[in-house]
């Protein structure tokens, strides 16, 4: 016979398995997720990791590094990556492969898109930098390019020096547009000289700023690796270019002058991603407690519409003191490698591109 206490554990044992199922249950009814499937991300911005979203052959569509993703008019997720045999690949929401196109950006970086008269078109930017398949890097002229949606050029935006506002010493590796409301299109040149050039739609020339030698340190870039259109501000549209250098945006007037510098400690940000009151981005690296920049270390983070960091899904959860933001680094638990850029989605789901990451397809991020 059982003694009285043995009872009383057995029966306490019993019932916290129940409740242990219970809330399992729970969570595969109401949340999709299975038990195993842990949840990264902090605050109302958690997600489940789905590594294994697109569907493609590595044999048949490559991927080299897979650095930006836009999602077009009809809902379709066009990825821009630097592999040549296929450098934009474009996927539905399931992540089923619809189409494949391009061969000529071995150094594909930069990927935008515009909408003008209803129609898509998309801005390429081959930053001229770029690994062959031994491993060396090499490098030739950065180009911007302007598609329609299936990729047919229609012009392309030469180097700054053939129309004299650069000088023979001055290098051109551009990794970044925007399109403004009007349709002037920011190039930045993050890998070269650290300018940001405005054109007009057609490509023509309107003013430079940035680079390095300003008498304000704060119109200053280093790495000016991103360039953004910020609207939140429906009356004053702005410009979000990142420093990546400096682990911080810097946000501009559309003509060109500084506002305001939003530091992301530790974080070495890439292109800012607005959506809604909220900024997105990928953290290409962070660094470690001495404060040394690490490989493999990178993750994303999410600004809300007073540029608070408010989640930080793969990084540990984002930690203000007296109002100022504490470095932020990788969480224990690695998912990413190198985090490029983040495409939202209207369900708010995001889709992470990574560079130098054993050849990653994108990551789907599903907001629970």
């Amino acid at each position: 016979m059982l003694s009285r206490r043995k009872f009383i554990r057995n029966s306490s044992m019993a019932s916290a398995i129940a409740v242990a199922k219970t809330s399992t249950a729970f969570a595969i009814l109401h949340k999709g997720l299975k038990p195993e499937e842990p949840l990264i991300g902090h605050g109302g911005y958690k997600y489940k990791v789905d590594k294994d979203w697109a569907k493609i052959s590595a044999n048949s569509n490559p991927v080299f590094n897979c650095h930006e993703m836009v999602q077009d008019s009809k809902g379709r997720l066009i990825m821009l990556g630097d592999d040549t045999h296929n450098n934009i690949l474009v996927f539905d929401k399931s992540g089923k492969l619809l189409d494949a196109w391009g061969t000529s950006w071995p150094g594909g970086h930069g990927l935008t898109i515009s909408k003008e008269g209803g129609e898509d078109f998309l801005l390429i930017v081959d930053c001229g930098w770029f690994q062959d398949r031994t491993g060396n890097w090499k490098s030739q002229a950065g180009q911007v390019v302007k598609t329609d949606i299936n990729g047919r050029i229609l012009f392309a935006i030469g180097h700054p020096r053939t129309i004299g506002i650069y000088k023979d010493n001055e290098p051109f590796m551009p990794t970044e547009t925007a399109v403004a409301p009007n349709g002037d299109i920011y190039v930045a040149d993050g890998y070269g000289s650290d300018y940001i050039i405005q054109y007009n739609s057609k490509g023509q020339y309107i003013r430079h700023f940035g680079g390095h030698n300003n008498a304000n340190p704060e119109h200053n870039l280093s790495n000016a690796h991103g360039v953004a259109i910020d609207t939140r501000d429906k009356n004053k549209p702005a410009l979000i270019i990142t420093s990546r250098e400096e682990n911080c945006f810097k946000l501009f007037s559309m003509d060109g002058k500084f506002i305001q510098r939003v530091d992301t400690p530790g974080m070495y940000v890439c292109r800012a991603v607005p959506d809604g009151e909220n900024i997105y981005s990928g953290v290409c690296w962070s660094k470690d407690t001495a404060g040394k920049r690490n490989a493999n270390t990178g993750f994303v983070t999410i600004l809300d519409g007073k540029n608070q960091v408010v989640s930080c899904p793969g990084g540990n959860s984002p930690v203000y003191k007296n109002n100022v933001l504490q470095p932020t680094l990788q969480a224990p638990e690695k998912v990413f490698q190198h985090c490029h850029d983040v495409c939202v989605d209207e369900d708010k789901n995001l889709y992470i591109c990574q560079w130098n990451a054993n050849h990653t397809t994108p990551i789907k991020l599903t907001r629970v």
